[in-house]
């Protein structure tokens, strides 16, 4: 049975956030909120993990994983970008976007488009999210928490809880999140293309 943990949307209790950290580390998968909605997330390293996440959302191979980062620093341990694609992203994190790009040897296999090889990430603006990063010390792999046939993610905790108690190991919830999943930009070709519209202003990348 998932572990249900109240927490606070902006003052995270340490002790909650080190007992989620625990989960993470012993290849737990968790709900955890963002700045746009509720995704799942686990270790980097969780292969089981990864497999439970395809599993609940009824993914395929090609479906692009989002590693979920502190910081530009971690970000860019995990993908290429230069100086042009980093001011763009630099002048829309953190916030509601999901960029799309070139990985690096850093990023395991599993995570990669089989064919372009590259990986999602972002910076979210959330400080549950935010604090759960900064006490792991790496990045979230991370998914929407859409469920298959849904129009729209859940938004509340006790739903989750309900719903995926046994596919999951413990729900955060800290009050509602938004519907709207993040804004998806491919950075991978020479021109920026919007993938999907979402919670982050697309204009800036239009």
């Amino acid at each position: 049975m998932a572990i249900y943990l109240d927490v606070h949307p902006e003052n995270p209790q340490p002790r909650t956030i080190s007992r989620v950290v625990d989960l993470l580390r012993g290849d737990g998968l968790v709900a955890y909120p963002t700045d746009s909605c509720f995704a799942l997330g686990c270790q980097l390293g969780n292969r089981d993990g990864l497999d439970r996440i395809r599993e609940i959302r009824h993914l395929d191979s090609k479906h692009h994983f989002t590693l979920v980062c502190r910081d530009f620093a971690q970000l860019g341990q995990f993908v290429h970008i230069n100086n042009a694609v980093f001011r763009s992203l630099k002048a829309a994190t953190p916030g509601s976007y999901t960029f799309i790009l070139p990985a690096t040897k850093e990023v395991p296999r599993r995570l990669l488009h089989p064919r372009k090889k590259t990986v999602g990430v972002r910076i979210p603006d959330h400080p549950v999210a935010q604090a759960l990063l900064a006490a792991l010390g790496e990045p979230l792999v991370s998914s929407t928490l859409l469920l298959p046939g849904e129009t729209e993610p859940m938004t509340q905790g006790w739903e989750i809880k309900e719903r995926l108690d046994h596919a999951i190991d413990a729900v955060i919830d800290s009050g509602e999140c938004g519907t709207l999943p993040t804004t998806v930009i491919d950075f991978s070709t020479d021109e920026p293309e919007i993938v999907r519209y979402g919670a982050g202003d697309p204009a800036r990348f239009e």
